[in-house]
């Protein structure tokens, strides 16, 4: 499917694509925007010079379209409750913009709404699937749903690199690896505008961690930023075209980034040549020098100290030509969007047909390629569905299946099966409520095997939890972390007991399947004692079927670890979360009064996270990036490579059909050893079937970033094919030639 638009990166190089598909989608998809774009910027441009002085500062301001604070002013009457509006200009058809979170779905927006929507499973459950086409499929099911309940703009499209595995919103996003989450990102873009609507490609840039959001400083070099976390979203702006960026809280080498001249303007518009807008995260607008800044839209300013891009911009436009020619390029880039993504022409209004079943579906099938199948001692799994005498314990597993927490939550038909305060005060108190979707995994193991004694403890007492292992055929453990945004984890053990509770668990009965549902990497230091382990991350409104079906081998196991599961905190480039140990817990995040600067320093890593980092430092994962076991086993092989270009040969040696993602790594550059995920491909596989594959081979990941240009420099580089970073079946060399281009 090609998604009209326009092609925001019009004089820039179309992204070299990990996946044959994905190289052609992102060149299709930019050839037929280019023509997109230039009519809607020459649109724009003609609407900015019809509009009154007065008009131009009506787009350039929103508020946040939830009445949560005591005084709020009414909504306006074309708002729909949900994160944003932004009024339109209806004598010149420019529509308002009503805007909703996020990336997993139509967010709750506290109730207010009156309704629910799909929640996608987790953006680290959808990252495991290693799979675009599913991704966009997700994408273009999400938008259509906003846009029957009238929305026209979706803050969907986080992209922030993992680079703490304690991070409280990683469970949102893609994975530590700028390739796979660039990809990823752009393919779900791609799908939620294909329904005429925007989307926000998020947080730029460097926002690693949730303690002290609004003022922990990322310090980072240009080369380490580039060739890592703004690698991920170029290559998720050159894929989706997203209408908008926003800009996260923190700041980046001493400057906020919602008025960051070098991230906004320096390199997102001079060096990558956007035309879309930045819109600002909610609250995170310092000064109105943020317009000269790069800066184009104030959004849920109610949450900032003024409201800058209102009369303050119009009197500084009035008075000076620079501000007045700096706000017609905000008009025209924000009308630049709604014109490309046809936001006048086919305006979204509430009350749209929702398929929810088929919604469902999509959610399910995304939930069944992201489970992850960590260890399978012995063949444990698949399950027998004549197995008699089953032990379901903790996790509320008779409940539903655990949700993320925060601007992103979303609340399916029915609404939740749980919902556990944490307390707290405030008007952000209710978004860090545990939440469970009603997809109870204990119910759909029981209609899998309905012949099975099914029985179930809560897993409170681990006395009681021992004894009853022990009478079981087969014990399955549920295990939660929750996750939220605005909160970090204070370090990777599972909380309230849950590792002691595995532990004894596992010691009394050795056929001890552990399901974990969590927000990101956890340690395991009952590991050796049980059978299986599955990562089922958070899986969504289906999420407790999806989970049974992998258990009992209806789906064959394909998820692949998006993200490094470190052996042990000692293993990660700081001890703690920068800030944590000395801030107190806040869901806002600002700096309280006479707190200390809050440093963080990424040149630590650079550009190595994750399993770049393990590579860099000897260490040995838990469970490496890219690993994922099958209920079937394959080889890879006839590695060969022509400049950029690999081809391989995946045979699938086992006795049932499966899917596996064969992963190429550049191993060695004329620089020394280093390891870089250079490119990808998912297939499935009949048994007995091999196949023989090409991929071409992203260059931006064998090239170094040096003063603004890309280089890889003349010599031989090596590559290795295998099934995960630290599971690597064949290398083989190629001498490339020097080459150097610009951004």
């Amino acid at each position: 499917m090609v998604v009209k638009g326009f092609n925001i990166l019009r004089g820039g190089a179309v992204l070299s694509s990990a996946i044959a598909l994905s190289v052609a989608g992102a060149h299709a998809q930019a050839q037929t925007a280019a023509t997109g774009s230039v009519d809607a910027e020459r649109r724009a441009a003609e609407t900015v010079r019809q509009m009154t002085p007065a008009e131009k500062v009506i787009l350039t301001h929103g508020i946040l379209a939830l009445p949560l604070f005591p005084g709020a002013p009414p909504m306006p009457a074309d708002a729909v409750p949900g994160a944003g509006y932004v009024p339109g200009i209806p004598r010149l058809g420019i529509p308002p913009l009503r805007e909703t979170d996020a990336s997993l779905g139509v967010a709750y927006a506290a109730g207010m709404r009156k309704d629910n929507a799909t929640a996608l499973p987790s953006g680290l459950a959808m990252a495991s699937s290693w799979n675009p086409e599913l991704i966009e499929q997700g994408g273009r099911m999400i938008g259509g749903e906003a846009r029957a309940k009238g929305y026209n703009v979706m803050l969907a499209g986080g992209v922030n690199l993992m680079r703490d595995p304690r991070g409280g919103r990683n469970f949102e996003y893609l994975g530590e690896d700028p390739l796979l989450a660039g990809t990823l990102v752009g393919h779900a873009i791609r799908g939620i505008q294909s329904n005429r609507i925007i989307a926000t490609i998020k947080h730029f840039a460097l926002n690693g961690q949730e303690t002290g959001r609004h003022f922990a400083d990322a310090r980072i070099s240009e080369a380490n930023a580039q060739e890592s976390d703004l690698l991920a979203f170029k290559i998720g702006i050159e894929i989706g075209n997203p209408g908008s960026v926003m800009c996260a809280y923190n700041p980046v080498n001493g400057a906020p980034s919602c008025a960051n001249d070098w991230l906004l303007n320096r390199v997102l518009k001079r060096d990558w040549g956007y035309h879309g807008f930045v819109m600002s995260d909610w609250g995170a607008v310092p000064n109105l020098q943020a317009a000269m800044n790069g800066l184009d839209q104030q959004s849920g300013e109610q949450l900032d100290t003024e409201v800058f891009f209102g009369d303050k911009l119009a009197a500084a436009a009035a008075g000076d030509s620079a501000w007045s020619a700096r706000l017609n390029d905000m008009n025209k880039r924000i009308l630049t969007a709604i014109y490309a993504n046809g936001l006048d022409r086919d305006p979204a209004r509430p009350g749209g047909a929702i398929d929810y079943a088929a919604n469902a579906r999509v959610a399910e099938e995304v939930a069944r390629q992201g489970i992850v199948l960590l260890r399978n001692q012995g063949d444990i799994l698949p399950l027998a569905r004549t197995a008699q005498n089953i032990l379901v314990i903790g996790g509320l597993a008779t409940n539903g299946v655990m949700s993320g927490a925060g601007s992103s939550q979303v609340i399916g038909e029915g609404g939740p099966a749980v919902s556990i305060p944490l307390g707290g005060t405030g008007p952000f108190a209710s978004f860090t409520n545990i939440t469970y979707h009603p997809s109870s995994p204990f119910a759909a193991i029981q209609a899998m095997a309905p012949q099975a004694r099914l029985r179930f403890r809560n897993g409170r007492s681990v006395s009681e939890a021992r004894t009853e292992a022990a009478k079981a055929d087969l014990v399955i453990v549920f295990a939660n972390q929750w996750s939220g945004e605005g909160f970090d984890q204070a370090d990777l053990a599972l909380p309230d007991g849950q590792d002691a509770l595995i532990d004894a668990v596992a010691s009394a009965n050795p056929k001890t399947v552990v399901v974990l549902q969590t927000g990101g990497p956890i340690l395991m230091p009952w590991l050796d004692k049980t059978a299986a382990v599955i990562e089922a991350w958070y899986p969504g409104i289906r999420g407790g079927p999806a989970i049974a079906s992998v258990l009992f081998g209806e789906t064959n196991p394909a998820g692949k670890l998006p993200i490094t599961f470190p052996a042990s905190e000692a293993q990660l480039p700081r001890p703690k979360v920068d800030g944590f140990d000395r801030l107190e817990p806040d869901f806002i995040g600002r700096a309280p009064p006479g707190a200390a600067p809050l440093t963080v320093n990424y040149d630590i890593e650079g550009s190595d996270l994750g399993y770049r980092w393990n590579t860099r430092s000897g260490h040995k994962a838990l469970f490496p990036f890219g690993h994922g076991l099958s209920y079937t086993t394959f080889e890879y092989g006839d590695l060969k490579l022509k400049g950029l270009t690999a081809t391989f040969t995946v045979r699938n040696t086992g006795k049932r059909e499966g899917s596996t993602v064969a992963q190429l790594y550049l191993t060695r550059t004329p620089g020394g050893a280093q390891q870089r995920l250079a490119g990808f491909q998912r297939l499935s596989l009949d048994p007995g079937e091999s196949r023989t594959v090409s991929v071409k081979l992203e260059p931006r990941i064998v090239a170094d970033f040096a003063e603004n240009e890309w280089v890889i420099q003349r010599g031989n580089y090596g590559f290795a094919l295998g099934s995960s970073a630290e599971e690597l079946a064949q290398s083989a060399n190629v001498k490339l030639p020097a080459r150097r281009w610009k951004q």
